[in-house]
């Protein structure tokens, strides 16, 4: 039984891709606060398939509790991470402050820098593994009042590249999808129309975490949208 680690699955992009993930039989490990919407996620999860859903109650801007919640999962021995969780603040430079700033990336870059850092080993001995962080094409370009949000997904484009090539020839993968704009609550008061679904971007995570082959290694999957 494959178990999937899933980031930020309370709703958007995260609760779809759990919800195929469970259609396709795949167990589940959702990260996220608690909340009622991540319960009813699970509750769908398992409603949709899952052989088993688990969730852990984590604050991905927290450092230290991202680590040791990392470490639990990697003793769960999965076989698929996906970074999903994400943050994203509206502010032109100016008037962005530190902390701000900092918060932005914790969420974004330091717990995907977590999360790969405690679970790829597992992976590496078991031969095998599928690891997919969730970028944006916000991570090719740059944006007005959108600048944190824009580093931190051009430092995960980096970032994933990077520990692609420490992979390399291990059995496990790992590649970043970078969706364009999606009919989440994050777009919401962009003035960016929605190109895509929730469920366009999962059923794209969960080719590549089941389906593509390995070769795939290092890519960089950009969605523009219809």
């Amino acid at each position: 039984m494959t178990l999937a680690v899933v980031t930020g699955a309370s709703r958007g992009i995260g609760r779809a891709t759990a919800l195929e993930l469970a259609r396709r039989g795949v167990a589940l490990a959702l990260v996220g606060r608690a909340s009622a919407e991540q319960e009813e996620s699970a509750e769908l999860a398992r409603a949709a398939g899952a052989p088993d859903v688990r969730w852990f109650d984590c604050d991905l801007g927290d450092g230290a509790r991202t680590e040791s919640t990392a470490l639990e999962l990697a003793a769960l021995a999965p076989g698929i991470l996906i970074n999903n969780a994400g943050v994203a603040l509206r502010l032109d430079v100016e008037t962005t402050r530190r902390d701000q700033w900092d918060d932005t990336m914790a969420v974004n870059l330091r717990a995907p820098f977590l999360l790969c850092r405690a679970i790829a080993p597992a992976m590496r001995r078991a031969g095998r593994g599928r690891i997919v962080n969730v970028g944006s094409i916000s991570g090719t370009q740059g944006t007005a009042r959108l600048a944190a949000y824009c580093a931190s997904k051009w430092g995960l484009v980096g970032f994933t590249k990077s520990l692609a090539a420490e992979l390399s020839d291990s059995g496990v993968t790992a590649l970043c999808v970078l969706p364009g704009s999606t009919a989440t609550r994050m777009l919401d008061g962009s003035g960016f129309p929605p190109r895509m679904t929730a469920e366009d971007v999962a059923k794209t995570l969960a080719h590549y975490a089941l389906d593509a082959s390995p070769a795939h290694n290092g890519a960089v999957i950009e969605m523009f949208g219809v």
